[in-house]
């Protein structure tokens, strides 16, 4: 039996790309775009989640009553 040559491997990482002024602006822009489509579902959700509450409180019947009518508030004749 012949010894065995150990085999040597080198890795070599590729060269790093430079990132330019172009590249961040466009990175902004993407993550700006994402946070305001986010915004739009969300108020779209929440405006949603709104209609529908109050459709169901009038459906039932539901409505808190007002002030006005809690505390019995009528306009006072002044006579003298």
């Amino acid at each position: 039996m012949q010894p065995t040559q150990p085999i040597v491997v080198r890795v070599i990482d590729e060269p790093v790309k430079s990132t330019g002024v172009g590249d961040v602006i466009i990175g902004a822009l993407g993550i700006t775009g994402v946070l305001l489509l986010a915004a739009l579902l969300l108020g779209a959700l929440l405006g949603g989640v709104l209609i529908w509450i109050k459709k169901v409180r009038a459906k039932y019947n539901l409505e808190p009553v007002s002030d006005h009518e809690a505390l019995r508030v009528t306009p006072s004749s002044s006579t003298p």
